[in-house]
């Protein structure tokens, strides 16, 4: 058999083919096999292929064979990503705010490539990115880079930080330049914030990480170690709504029996809860980050929750009330 023009690229064509074309619920016979390698200007015969398919076997590649029905097929089974795993990356990037619309529809297209072709419809079904609330920012991939970079080597950052005005145009907040120590990154509420220790407060802030423009990695070190040694990150986020920080409180909350997977699910399982005087309802205390939206979340559930200590925060929430009542007179 005359040999094609691309034969020292046969089993990576081979392989190829196999992720691409097979699956758990789909084969290829042999011919197939050749044919598709024809399409590469990639010629073989079946004693080759044979030794080509245990090369990929011992490359790490699940190749499968075996009878169905009248013909003998050969697949790929496990794959590096199992398609329930390549649907929940598609929803968390779809669903994410913080990445941009075109980027959103970049990665996904990736992620599809480690499907087969069967699969990929799969995934193409999931893809509702036209429409949902995006960020502006194209540039966040190396806002992300730049910061793992400062945080890796140790380094502060500088930048600018933006805000909407009423001509729906993106401005700075300040006139100058943020300076802050970088330690971790994480993402709440479909966006990615950066947690930072600024020194001219001497206290940790967090900034929405798509709004962050101009950045610069800086020759100086960071500080803040000593407060971050003992940061426990998921409880920073357990007690800051919406990631706005505030004033921290240990508060006593009464809360309807109907109401506790709202409670867990806002605060977590550790929480003690304990019953209350009143039948049918629950007792607990929460560390919080006393701002608008935490009153705003407490607003939201009624009078199925109460704030019960101490005196000082239940007074704040209702001044709150107070004001937005006055607002509508």
């Amino acid at each position: 058999m005359p040999k094609g023009t691309n034969q020292k690229l046969k089993l990576y064509y081979l392989s190829k083919i196999m992720l691409e074309k097979t699956d758990d619920q789909h084969g290829l016979t042999m011919p197939e096999i050749q044919k598709y390698l024809e399409e590469y200007e990639v010629t073989a015969d079946r004693k080759s292929l044979y030794d080509d398919l245990e090369t990929l076997k011992v490359l790490g590649y699940d190749i499968i064979s075996g009878k169905d029905g009248k013909n003998f097929l050969y697949r790929v089974g496990k794959k590096k990503f199992e398609i329930a795993e390549l649907k929940l990356l598609v929803d968390a990037v779809q669903s994410s705010k913080f990445i941009t619309e075109r980027k959103s529809r970049d990665l996904i297209k990736k992620i599809t490539e480690l499907a087969s072709e069967y699969e990929a419809t799969q995934l193409k079904r999931q893809v509702f990115v036209q429409g949902r609330i995006k960020t502006m920012n194209e540039s966040i991939y190396y806002v992300v880079d730049d910061i793992h970079t400062a945080i890796s080597t140790n380094r502060k950052i500088r930048f600018e930080y933006m805000r909407w005005n009423l001509e729906k145009k993106m401005e700075p907040r300040r006139d100058a330049l943020y300076e802050v120590s970088p330690w971790a990154l994480t993402w709440d509420d479909e966006n990615y914030y950066l947690i930072a220790f600024d020194s001219q407060e001497h206290k940790i802030k967090h900034y929405r990480v798509d709004k962050m423009r101009r950045i610069e990695v800086t020759n100086e070190k960071r500080e803040g170690r000593e407060l971050f040694r003992e940061f426990d990150l998921a409880a920073y986020a357990k007690k800051s709504f919406g990631m706005f920080g505030g004033e921290e409180a240990n508060v006593k909350l009464a809360f309807r029996n109907d109401l506790v997977g709202v409670i867990i699910d806002r605060f977590g399982k550790d929480i003690s809860i304990h019953p209350a005087k009143e039948d049918g309802w629950s007792e607990t205390h929460v560390n919080v980050a006393l701002s608008d939206q935490f009153f705003g979340w407490i607003f939201a559930l009624g009078t199925k929750v109460r704030i019960i200590s101490p005196e000082e925060v239940k007074e704040k929430y209702r001044a709150e009330v107070c004001n937005i009542i006055g607002a509508y007179k």
